[in-house]
C-alpha cells in the first residue's frame, strides 16, 4: 500500500478516541432507522438493498476497535447482521468472514521458551462483504467498533496487493501430509524450525505440528501454506 493512498495508516490503541471523532457520517437512506446496537435494540435496514448475495461483489474491510474488544467485535458484528437480517435485505447473507489475523510467537519466561499465539494487528478487525452505506451506521454503532479505517473514517475496500500481504485468503492448497510426517516451517516465528505433524485438519486447511524448540518439543497450529515436505 503506497503512503499516498493512506488507506491503512496504523494508529496506537490510545488514539482510538482521535479516530472515532475523525469517523465522516455518509448520507443514509431516508428509510433507515437509527439506533443505539449497545442498547440492544435492533436497527431499521430497510434502505439495505434486497439483492441476492454474490461473494465476488464482496471485498474486504478493515475496522478499528477498542484495545481488548477484537473478539468481542466480532462476536457483535455477527449478531447485528443476524438481528437485522429480513427476508427482504438478506443481509446476513452479505457477511462473508470476519477475521483477527492471528501469528506465533516465540515468548521466553522463566528460562523457558514456548511459542505463543496473539494478534498481528492489535486493535483492527477485517470484515469481508458485501458493504454499501446503507449499513455504514449498524456497522460503526456496534459495541467496540471506533470506525472504518479508510480517508477520513471512509470505509475503503483493501486491494488485491494488500490482502495477499496480510494473508486474509489463502487459496487451495493440494496437500498430501500424514500424521508422523516431519515437515520443515517456512512462515512466521517458527520459519525455518523441523517438526512432526500430530494431527491435520483437512477441512480448516490446518495442522498441528510438534515442533522441538531448545530442547523442547511445543505443538503449534500452522496452516498449510506455512510447512513443506522435507526435501
Amino acid at each position: 500500500m503506497s503512503d499516498t493512498e493512506n488507506k491503512f495508516e496504523v494508529i496506537e490503541p490510545d488514539s482510538a478516541d482521535e479516530l472515532n471523532q475523525a469517523v465522516a457520517m455518509p448520507t443514509l437512506p431516508t428509510d433507515t432507522e437509527l439506533v443505539d446496537t449497545t442498547s440492544g435494540t435492533a436497527y431499521s435496514v430497510a434502505g439495505v438493498s434486497a439483492k441476492q448475495a454474490d461473494e465476488s461483489k464482496a471485498k474486504w474491510y478493515v475496522l478499528h476497535t477498542y484495545s481488548g474488544y477484537e473478539n468481542m467485535v466480532v462476536d457483535n458484528l455477527n449478531t447485528v447482521f443476524e438481528k437485522n437480517t429480513t427476508d427482504t435485505n438478506r443481509l446476513k447473507e452479505r457477511l462473508f468472514e470476519i477475521k483477527i489475523p492471528m501469528e506465533d510467537v516465540v515468548e521466553e519466561k522463566n528460562g523457558k521458551f514456548k511459542a505463543v499465539e496473539r494478534r498481528r494487528f492489535p486493535c483492527y478487525v477485517f470484515v469481508k462483504m458485501d458493504y454499501d452505506n446503507s449499513m455504514w451506521h449498524m456497522i460503526t454503532n456496534t459495541r467496540g467498533v471506533t470506525g472504518f479505517v479508510g480517508p477520513q473514517g471512509r470505509p475503503l475496500p483493501l486491494t488485491e496487493e494488500e490482502i495477499k500481504r496480510m494473508k486474509l485468503e489463502v487459496g487451495t492448497i493440494e496437500v498430501d501430509y500424514i500424521v508422523g510426517e516431519k515437515v520443515k516451517v517456512t512462515d512466521g516465528a517458527l520459519n525455518g524450525f523441523l517438526g512432526d505433524i500430530q494431527s491435520l485438519d483437512m477441512a480448516g486447511g490446518k495442522c498441528r505440528v510438534i515442533v522441538s524448540m531448545f530442547g523442547r518439543d511445543t505443538p503449534v497450529d500452522l496452516t498449510f501454506a506455512q510447512i513443506e515436505k522435507l526435501k
